[in-house]
């Protein structure tokens, strides 16, 4: 594959496209409602109308307003259906003949649309995530060609130092940083990882990016082997993940077909292959030590750092490791410039973030906004506000390791520095919403149950402070528990923050803190009298 060929497969996919064009959402959610029935009676009603020279039916990966599933967007009238079922395969048809049909269709126009920034999401919902064509037409794999003809690995180092990406799996690490630090690393192999283990409770980003644009962290994880002297990717995906799975494996196939996979890349001296590793679903292997030891055969628990990955990571060796969105902006950087990445966003928090917005909220989906977004333009404008006219109580980001934003503190911009001043984090980007009819002790109980079920059991603070923390919640809520249990929970807290080995024992009194800072009346109204407390006497008149 050389340049020249890149260039022809584009213009060869753009002249086979058809005049109107049917995108059938075929993302894991759409699928789950018969999305591919949708799509199958698509391709039928075309044929018996014989539009099969002017019409394409398309299946694209994740159109973000998945509450109104399966979705089907006609271009270039912009009509967007939802809740489409096969049988209103006809009446979409008749549509384009420019009949007027009475089906349900959501405004393209409308803030959830509008006031979103794709730069991972660019090309979801657009192309075909089955086939490579579709994302060369799209100017896919053009910014490796750059990075590896054009540039030196130093200057794809600088470019992400300057574009002031930071990685988007949780804590925010600078990228350009971490990728430097490999590349000085001495070392016979280094080896680049893909962080695909989303494990956060309502959460769903990354496998909608795998599934609806597999190649774009293909692309970026290839450039990084570049940068940082990698031959070898691994891609450490759930197994709960079938679908993106299917289409990774599907993407790296075609890549090496190519030539933009594998030995040769571009007809240079570059190599670079990427394999495919299944974890069987354990939250902890989200955490990177965990997750190289589970890549390595071994079982997946955490290990003290430092030495830290970037100096002996996978099989001691230097070891990039980042997530899948941080992967999915590496290309849009290189191919449209630094400058205009650094242009986005706040000072300290470059670009945009991608977000599972779900939970008490009318419209749930995928949404990806600039850093700095007020949350209240995220959960009252494009997210329409609660259901059947509630007030928003609060929003939880960060899953299990954040914490709760009161409804006080909406106008808060979403960006690392401001999150964690109100006790919460960015995360991976998991956004749920709680109407008044939450309770918030009830909110804390069920990630405190989810870490304490997820706890690899390795280190005595995370292992038994959990159980003991969730036993206190559970005689909270059952009104058991006294001004002494509450004191205990707060000093369990601190005690598994500050001691856990690891991010998932650190964080996992993050929900409690915060509730406790922006609740606490909602826990203490659950308080009953001590028995043992001893009694205050009466002041002397």
């Amino acid at each position: 594959m050389t340049l020249n060929d890149l260039q022809e497969t584009k213009a060869k996919e753009l002249a086979t496209r058809k005049k109107i064009v049917l995108r059938c959402c075929l993302a894991a959610g759409c699928i789950s409602s018969d999305a591919k029935g949708v799509k199958e009676q698509l391709v039928k009603a075309v044929a018996e109308a014989g539009l099969q020279d002017e019409v394409e039916v398309r299946g694209v990966g994740c159109m973000k307003l998945c509450c109104e599933g399966p979705l089907v967007q006609a271009d270039p009238s912009n009509a967007l259906y939802i809740k489409v079922t096969p049988d209103n395969a006809p009446a979409i048809i008749a549509a384009l003949k420019g009949g007027k049909v009475a089906l349900q269709q959501a405004d393209p126009n409308s803030p959830f649309f509008t006031k979103q920034e794709p730069i991972v999401l660019a090309n979801c919902g657009l192309i075909d995530p089955e086939r490579i064509e579709s994302y060369i037409a799209a100017d896919g794999y053009l910014a490796l060609h750059d990075a590896i003809v054009e540039m030196e690995p130093k200057d794809v180092l600088d470019a992400m130092v300057k574009s002031g990406l930071r990685g988007r799996g949780g804590a925010g690490f600078p990228t350009g940083l971490k990728w430097g630090t490999v590349a000085k690393s001495p070392g016979a192999r280094k080896y680049v990882i893909c962080n695909a283990d989303e494990g956060d409770p309502g959460a769903f980003m990354d496998r909608s990016v795998l599934e609806s644009d597999p190649h774009a962290i293909l692309e970026g994880m290839v450039i990084a082997g570049y940068a940082v002297g990698a031959d070898q990717g691994y891609i450490y995906c759930r197994a709960e993940y079938p679908l993106a799975i299917t289409r990774l494996q599907k993407a790296i196939h075609q890549a090496k077909r190519l030539g933009l996979l594998g030995a040769g890349i571009f007809e240079s001296p570059i190599n670079f292959n990427i394999d495919i590793r299944i974890g069987a679903g354990a939250f902890v292997c989200g955490e990177e030590t965990a997750l190289m030891a589970s890549v390595e055969g071994k079982r997946g628990t955490p290990r003290p750092r430092p030495p830290f990955p970037a100096e002996r990571g996978l099989f001691d060796c230097p070891t990039l490791i980042n997530n899948v969105e941080t992967f999915a902006n590496v290309a849009p950087i290189l191919r449209r410039g630094v400058e205009w990445f650094a242009g986005i966003g706040t000072e300290k928090s470059k670009g945009t973030k991608v977000f599972a917005l779900a939970g008490k909220i009318q419209n749930t989906g995928l949404i990806e906004v600039p850093m700095g977004t007020p949350l209240r333009t995220i959960v009252e404008e494009m997210g329409g506000g609660a259901p059947d006219g509630g007030k928003i109580k609060a929003v939880q980001t960060g899953g299990p390791s954040g914490g709760c934003i009161p409804a006080q503190h909406l106008d808060t911009p979403v960006d690392y520095e401001s999150l964690t001043q109100l006790g919460s984090i960015m995360g991976s980007g998991g956004m749920i919403v709680m109407d008044e009819t939450t309770r918030m002790v009830d909110v804390a109980r069920f990630f405190m149950e989810f870490c304490m079920d997820e706890s690899c059991g390795k280190c005595i603070p995370c292992r038994a402070g959990t159980v003991q923390m969730h036993h206190l919640l559970v005689k909270l809520l059952a009104r058991e528990a006294n001004a002494r249990d509450l004191a205990q929970l707060e000093e369990l807290c601190d005690m598994v923050k500050n001691t856990s080995l690891c991010g998932l024992g650190q964080t996992s009194p993050n929900p409690v803190l915060s509730t406790l800072r922006f609740f606490r009346e909602e826990y203490e109204e659950l308080l009953q009298p001590d028995p043992h407390a001893v009694p205050q006497l009466a002041a002397k008149p």
